[in-house]
């Protein structure tokens, strides 16, 4: 992961909406070091650097594209496996730091509400840009069987506390729950691409802990 690559992207965030750039060094390294923490096996920055990525390609179908980017960039700054409440602290760092920024106060609500949306993966509002976050934050579900495997490896180191079988009924749990929609993905751009894959994807990892159990 290159971090000149993710600063370069903060910066040019920033300088768009002309914001403080001075504050927002120091809030970049502040995310960084977050991101960085060790116990972070897939909530870390090459996760932030995909969805920056991610929202480059949907930024024509993008209410507020500033939105979209400053989602991904706030959405996991708390994440702890072993806490329910990482969204809305989440959110609300994202909201006392985009005000110290001067960031637009409309820009600020979509951001909370997106990053608030994410502890069901359900849209708090119809906005474009809620449900495109949502869909990009889920799309690693319809990666290549490979990519899956690597990702469902992670999240698994992430919660290394859990048991075997404490750690496969709940996860069980929350495919179950993904496949039990009607479509995973909101937007057409990604469910054409990705629904079928997803839930593949999900069905597969189902049968391996039916076959462990």
């Amino acid at each position: 992961m290159k971090i000149a690559l993710l600063q370069s992207s903060w910066h040019n965030l920033l300088q768009k909406i002309k914001a403080n750039s001075q504050l927002g060094e120091v809030i970049f390294v502040d995310l960084v070091n977050a991101y960085c923490h060790p116990e972070r096996h897939y909530h870390n920055l090459e996760h932030i650097q995909y969805l920056l990525n991610l929202s480059e390609k949907v930024r024509d179908i993008s209410d507020n594209f500033a939105v979209l980017q400053f989602s991904a960039w706030f959405h996991d700054y708390v994440y702890d496996p072993q806490a329910k409440d990482n969204e809305v602290k989440s959110a609300v760092y994202a909201e006392k730091t985009l005000n110290n920024l001067n960031i637009s106060p409309d820009i600020i609500q979509l951001v909370k509400q997106i990053i608030l949306s994410t502890q069901k993966h359900e849209p708090l509002t119809d906005n474009i840009d809620n449900l495109i976050f949502l869909d990009a934050d889920l799309s690693i579900l319809g990666a290549s069987s490979d990519k899956y495997v690597k990702y469902a490896q992670a999240i698994r180191q992430e919660y290394s506390w859990l048991s075997d079988r404490d750690y496969q009924q709940g996860r069980k749990q929350i495919l179950a729950n993904f496949l039990a929609r009607e479509r995973i993905y909101y937007t057409d751009y990604f469910y054409q691409q990705l629904e079928v894959q997803a839930r593949a994807n999900l069905e597969a990892e189902i049968e391996l802990y039916a076959d462990k159990g």
